[in-house]
Formats: C-alpha cells, sequence, structure tokens
C-alpha cells in the first residue's frame, strides 16, 4: 500500500530506551491528542486513567481522527464523544466497553444514530484462540487446585 506509518504513543511506564527498540516516539498525551490520526487505548482503568478522555481532552484531538477503546470502560467520556462524532470533528470511534456493563436502553440512547460510530458487546478479545486458551488455563487451575486438597 506504500503507507509511512508512524507510531507514537504515551505511556508514562514506557522508557524512552524500550521505545526507541519499539520503533516508537514516545510523546506525553496532549502531543498524542493533537497528533495522531488513529488513537487505540490500551491502559487499566484505575484512579490515574479513569477519564483520561475527558471532554478537554477529546477537543483537543486532531480534527478527522479515529478513537477505538477496547480497553475498559470509564477511561472516555462517552457523551463528549458522541458530540464530537456528531459535530464531525472525529472521522469515527468503536468502542467495546462501556462507563456502565451491560449498556441499560437509557444510557444506550446516547449512541442511537450516530452513524461514524461502532459499538460491540465487549467482545473484541473474544477470539476462538483466546477462549481456547481462558479455558485450558481454567481447567489447570481448577487440577492444581485440586491436587493441592
Amino acid at each position: 500500500l506504500g503507507l509511512d506509518m508512524k507510531v507514537i504513543a504515551y505511556d508514562p511506564f514506557l522508557s524512552e530506551e524500550r521505545a526507541t527498540k519499539m520503533g516508537v516516539t514516545k510523546v506525553e498525551l496532549d502531543e498524542l491528542l493533537k497528533r495522531a490520526d488513529f488513537i487505540t487505548l490500551h491502559v487499566p482503568k484505575t484512579e490515574k486513567t479513569a477519564g483520561i478522555l475527558s471532554r478537554e481532552a477529546i477537543a483537543k484531538m486532531k480534527p478527522g481522527a479515529v478513537l477505538v477503546n477496547t480497553a475498559r470502560g470509564g477511561i472516555v467520556d462517552e457523551d463528549a464523544l458522541v458530540g464530537v462524532l456528531k459535530s464531525g470533528h472525529l472521522a469515527g470511534a468503536a468502542i467495546d466497553v462501556f462507563a456502565e456493563e451491560p449498556v441499560a436502553a437509557s444510557g444506550g440512547a446516547r449512541f442511537a444514530g450516530v452513524d461514524n460510530l461502532v459499538l460491540t458487546p465487549h467482545i473484541a478479545g473474544v477470539t476462538r484462540e483466546s477462549n481456547e486458551r481462558v479455558s485450558a488455563v481454567t481447567a489447570d487451575n481448577v487440577r492444581n487446585a485440586l491436587r493441592k486438597r
């Protein structure tokens, strides 16, 4: 395709040395929001990450950018995201996790009619391979627990 993709990342735990080895340019969050065409979130929900993509942060995102959240609900201000999608500021978004799960009809109504938004029911990591691995790990854990009795 002839794409020249540059990967930038915001990660307070990523060292400059490790970033360089990975071919990634480490940047601060504000710079990432202003520069990135695609932003994917890969963080647990903690006190530091909850609401990290607030209304203010989302407004700083590069016009025409796309956001993908398969990390955790409560990381992104969902109402603000819907607003920037409807306004056309962002080209699109895909969300697999929500602040409220399962999403109630009243909470889900805000997403209705947002054509540039893809929603999935918290299944982004569900593949045949992941299900087989989870089943094998679960069986091993049960077997190990029973052996200890």
